[in-house]
């Protein structure tokens, strides 16, 4: 099958061609990449354009000042909760989130498909999270713009392959992440750092347990990292494991759903105000409009900690479920 590639490829094609430095050739490397038509007889353009990506990667890594100088990617918060996929080559970062979301990132068996961050909105229950699907990260090469990305994350999805050496692996991305001062949340911190840490809660991800046998495999694994990680074993093949694992997301995001609704009316339970545990009425009256709290009076509270219809304050404590009266 012909590439059949239209005008505009052959000119970044041009401009990669003149670029001087490693970021402009990765730049123009990654618009042809985007222009390129997906079918069966671009396949393997493509894959040369990605390992081209990857060498340019390195030169600029390795160049004085990359970190700084280097390409860049802003990916603004959405859903409840932002989560970050990251992990070696080939592990199945795509695969998950491929699977979990609307999004579509490029999955094949030779490393370095993902070329920058994709997001893809999983939804659970009634609210979404964003989970962002990654390069790869090893201790020889990372890319300088992913630290930011980290660390700005409400969660961190460290992701192995059950059949690759996954105790390897979970040691060498926790130890990139450290050199990025990313930590797991309520470990202890190396007493010298230089600058700020950034402790963020993780959850490892052991992808390819497809079968029972797997999952004695999973649990050796899990006795045997004893990294005091929250652990979940999946197969993006089967969706083995994958509701265990937003459930686990859920629990981590340390967030409630609430709802509100009109006296003599039923709550709309499809879209809940979303707030951090232990936040207040006063906070969610904040969140629906900051003039509001001035006029509250009280509300009405339906839930598990009061009984129907309970009167409260503002400084009463939100439990998830609550349903919400205002009286203003």
């Amino acid at each position: 099958m012909p590439a059949n590639l239209p005008p505009p490829y052959f000119e970044a094609e041009k401009r990669y061609r003149e670029a001087k430095t490693p970021e402009a050739k990765i730049e123009a490397l990654e618009e042809m990449l985007t222009i390129m038509p997906k079918h069966k007889g671009t396949d393997k353009l493509r894959a040369d354009l990605r390992r081209k990506i990857a060498k340019f990667k390195s030169e600029a890594q390795q160049r004085k000042g990359a970190g700084r100088k280097g390409l860049s990617y802003a990916i603004d918060k959405e859903g409840a909760a932002q989560v970050v996929v990251v992990g070696a080559p080939n592990v199945g970062k795509s695969s998950l989130v491929g699977v979990l979301s609307n999004a579509s990132p490029e999955v094949a068996e030779f490393p370095h498909t993902t070329w920058k961050p994709t997001p893809g909105m999983v939804p659970y229950e009634n609210i979404q999270f964003q989970l962002i699907d990654t390069p790869p990260i090893s201790k020889s090469f990372i890319d300088p713009w992913m630290a930011d990305l980290i660390r700005k994350a409400d969660l961190v999805i460290v992701m192995v392959d059950l059949t690759a050496d996954p105790l390897q692996q979970l040691e060498d991305t926790l130890e990139v992440l450290a050199e990025l001062r990313v930590f797991p949340h309520g470990k202890p911190l190396p007493p010298d750092l230089p600058k700020k840490p950034f402790p963020k809660k993780m959850i490892v991800v052991v992808n390819k347990v497809d079968t029972d046998a797997d999952m004695d495999d999973f649990l050796a694994f899990v006795e045997l990292s004893q990294c005091g990680l929250p652990c979940v074993g999946v197969s993006t093949a089967s969706g083995r494991g994958l509701h265990a694992l937003l459930e686990t997301i859920f629990q981590l995001s340390d967030i409630i759903r609430v709802y509100t609704k009109a006296p003599g009316k039923e709550p709309d339970k499809s879209a809940p105000f979303v707030l951090p545990k232990e936040s207040t009425l006063q906070d969610l009256a904040e969140k629906i409009h900051k003039d509001f709290v001035e006029k509250l009076r009280f509300a009405r509270i339906w839930g598990k900690a009061v009984f129907d219809g309970q009167m409260v304050q503002k400084d009463y404590v939100l439990q998830d479920g609550d349903v919400v009266e205002f009286r203003i």
